[in-house]
């Protein structure tokens, strides 16, 4: 068995990603992607924003005790991020990225999702913004719901694109190339370290952000963000339009409050799952 090791730097900042592949005869030879997380072993510092990850060791040379209290205390997260994760509405399974228009029945689903969230703006939750896939379907979604909150502010983003995050465990039924998933892993990884982490400690007050994205990509945040074993995000699913909703705390703890919430939704309006 030969081992081959890629670097790949990604995300705001640049960071080294280590993916591994292992090229073997047996069916137990899985493509493995950094990190491999140990259940029951929380990592308080997950996201690298811990103050002393946040701070050149250098400036604390020559530092009383309580000058280096004090430098630290300056880095920490004060306030908590509750990032709404919405699977984009049905779409036409075309040959062509430009084809893969949402479906009439794709468009409701958006368009109740955004009423859901108009909703919940209505009831005093300031959403500060609206983060998409460049994908033409994730594109769409967010355009519908955006009516809905009127002025708010949107962004796209490529590494939010669909793709295979890792080998899952079970494995699927049809099996992709391992290269998909060499390619694919690192720059969802990227995505999941851009968007999914505790508040900066610049902000103080609670955000409310919206990420429009897709299926494999928020089962592997969902995964990621728990720390739980990535390779278990295919034994979730997930409606069209639907909503995960997640809380980061200042302290790095993080909570799933819904995990793909369509309630709002008729019976005849879902699909995906």
């Amino acid at each position: 068995m030969f081992l081959r090791r890629a670097v790949i730097a990604a995300g705001g900042s640049a960071v080294a990603l280590f993916a591994a592949v292992s090229v073997g005869k047996s069916e137990d030879d899985l493509v493995s992607l950094w990190p491999h997380v140990h259940p029951g072993r929380w990592d308080r510092n997950w996201d690298y924003r811990e103050p002393m990850s946040l701070i050149n060791l250098n400036d604390l040379k020559g530092c009383t005790e309580k000058e280096r209290e004090d430098k630290l205390k300056t880095c920490n997260a004060k306030v908590s991020r509750h990032i709404y994760l919405i699977r984009h509405g049905q779409y036409n399974n075309a040959d062509s990225e430009s084809e893969r228009t949402l479906t009439g029945k794709g468009r409701e689903q958006a368009d109740l999702t955004g009423q859901r969230l108009a909703t919940l703006a209505n009831e005093g939750i300031n959403f500060n913004g609206i983060v998409y896939s460049s994908l033409t379907r994730s594109t769409e979604t967010a355009e519908i719901i955006s009516r809905r909150l009127p002025g708010i502010k949107m962004c796209s983003s490529n590494l939010l694109h669909e793709g295979a995050p890792t080998r899952p465990v079970p494995p699927e039924s049809r099996w992709l190339p391992d290269l998909d998933y060499f390619k694919d892993g690192p720059r969802i990884e990227a995505a999941f370290r851009k968007y999914i982490h505790r508040a900066d400690p610049e902000q103080t007050k609670d955000s409310y952000e919206i990420i429009v994205c897709h299926d494999n990509v928020i089962r592997y945040f969902v995964c990621r963000a728990l720390q739980f074993q990535p390779d278990g995000w295919l034994r979730m699913s997930l409606y069209h339009g639907s909503i995960t909703k997640m809380v980061v705390s200042s302290n790095g703890d993080v909570s799933l409050i819904t995990l793909g919430d369509a309630g709002y939704m008729p019976p005849g309006k879902l699909t995906g799952a």
